[in-house]
């Protein structure tokens, strides 16, 4: 016998294959992904990209849930806990893992302790809710900083104390009047309290205030600030300032605190400086710009460039703001629409700006002298200025040596040559060039119309001379006549 053995055809995959070989392959990559993702959850939790949910009772979590990896930690925007007994705490190292955590809930476990560090670095948390647990207390410094939109603790045992008063006032601030939530706490004699209706005695929020608003000194000199603060407990004072060159010292410890800053640089000057008062309750504050007069000074004085004007260019520092005043080779400056000053740019206690020139010629070459001055002092400095060369001669500027050649104002020098040559170059005949050239071309033109002036009288003849009046023939023009001896 003989066997055949027949290969079936290569085609192309059907339609129908192809598609479902596909969605096996997705479904392939799905399931190893849940299943690295299953493996780094918890056991006694569910996980998802985004979220964790530990809600079975049978569990028994001691501490809080945490993903094996990071990358995964840092996508979880939702945490849902419940029915978890034994889980008493939550610390900085247990949420802080979570910076992407959005909305956290623990509700009918056994939390009796949130850390002041807890939610540190949980910059981007809005909702909690810690309802049905043990808490006695609850310190606002773990909240402070976060800008929630709810807190939910209701059916927990918190005793009555100014601790926890700072709840009360989240709620009257972040819920409207209709919908607010009663708030109880136990009094000592275990009496169930509304704090709404009947607020723990002697509890007051800080009030700040300080000596003056109009912190004024002049650079050198000392100066001295107050700050009074109220409330109940007492309060803790603080300053708070950011980048205070000059030497300071403070006392907190009585009341009124302060703060003296000794030989104050002109550098402090628009510094924003804070006292800030907190206790349990809740915090206040009051600020005020420290302002330092000092005399004038001119921190940058350069050559003129060609902007949309010509531009000497300046800085000067000073407070109260000085008076500029511009003198040309030592004589005032009187300012108009062609010359004028320009303050550009104005940084607390520094001006920069321009002497603006509109198309200055060498009239306009000399020293320029900038004076600044205040009721404090004055100052002064110099810069040669060059802006077009001296039809009558050179320019003393032209050749200093320190002075800037034409090119550095962005024009080449061939162009200050052609500019300058061209209007003084004199030829052998006594004309410029200019007119020589035009000379040139009325005589080329005159001489072209006359050629063609003739060329036109040429035709004329050839074509009406065959039939003149006279007899005579086009051609005999051109035939040599017999002459008789």
């Amino acid at each position: 016998r003989t066997w055949w053995w027949r290969r079936p055809l290569q085609g192309p995959p059907r339609p129908a294959a192809t598609t479902t070989r596909f969605w096996s392959f997705c479904w392939l990559v799905l399931g190893a992904w849940r299943g690295l993702l299953a493996s780094a959850c918890p056991n006694a939790c569910t996980c998802s990209p985004e979220r964790i949910w530990c809600s079975d009772s049978a569990a028994s979590l001691v501490a809080f849930p945490v993903l094996g990896k990071r990358s995964e930690r840092e996508k979880v925007v939702d945490i849902y806990i419940a029915n978890q007994r034994k889980l008493e705490s939550i610390n900085e190292q247990d949420v802080g893992l979570y910076i992407g955590l959005k909305n956290l809930t623990v509700v009918d476990s056994g939390l009796k302790f949130v850390s002041r560090q807890a939610f540190l670095k949980n910059i981007n948390l809005q909702y909690i809710n810690f309802s049905r647990n043990k808490l006695s207390s609850l310190s606002r410094k773990s909240f402070r900083h976060l800008n929630l939109t709810d807190l939910i603790l209701e059916g927990n045992p918190f005793k009555c104390s100014c601790d926890i008063m700072w709840i009360k006032i989240f709620q009257e601030t972040k819920i409207p009047k209709t919908e607010s939530r009663d708030f109880y706490c136990v009094n000592d004699y275990n009496q169930r309290v509304s704090l709404m209706e009947k607020p723990v005695p002697n509890c007051g929020k800080p009030s700040v205030k300080l000596s003056t608003h109009n912190l004024t000194v002049v650079e050198g000199r000392s100066v001295t600030l107050f700050c009074d603060a109220t409330g109940s407990p007492p309060p803790v004072i603080s300053w708070i300032f950011n980048n205070l060159i000059s030497k300071h010292e403070s006392d907190t410890n009585k009341n009124p605190a302060s703060l003296t800053i000794k030989n104050v640089s002109s550098n402090d000057s628009g510094t924003q400086i804070s006292c800030v008062a907190e206790n349990s309750v809740g915090e206040d504050q009051d600020s005020v710009d420290l302002t330092v007069f000092f005399p004038p000074n001119i921190t940058f004085l350069e050559l003129p460039y060609p902007d949309h004007h010509w531009c000497i260019p300046f800085s000067v520092r000073g407070n109260p703001q000085p008076t500029l005043t511009w003198l040309h080779d030592s004589v005032k400056l009187n300012e108009s629409d062609y010359i004028w000053t320009k303050i550009h740019v104005i940084n607390q206690t520094e001006y920069h700006g321009c002497l603006q020139l509109d198309n200055p010629t060498h009239v306009n070459n000399g020293n320029y002298t900038l004076v600044a001055q205040n009721q404090y002092g004055k100052d002064e400095a110099s810069i040669p200025a060059y802006f077009m060369e001296d039809p009558g001669g050179s320019s003393p500027f032209y050749e200093h040596i320190s002075y800037m050649g034409p090119e550095d104002y962005g024009t080449t020098t061939n162009d200050f040559e052609d500019t300058t040559n061209n209007s003084n170059q004199v030829t052998s005949t006594g004309f410029p060039n200019d007119n020589e050239d035009s000379i040139t071309v009325y005589v080329v033109v005159g001489t072209a119309a006359l050629v063609c002036t003739g060329l036109v009288i040429m035709l004329i003849i050839l074509k009406f001379g065959r039939h003149s009046k006279f007899g005579m023939k086009g051609s005999v023009l051109f035939h040599k006549i017999p002459l008789d001896g």
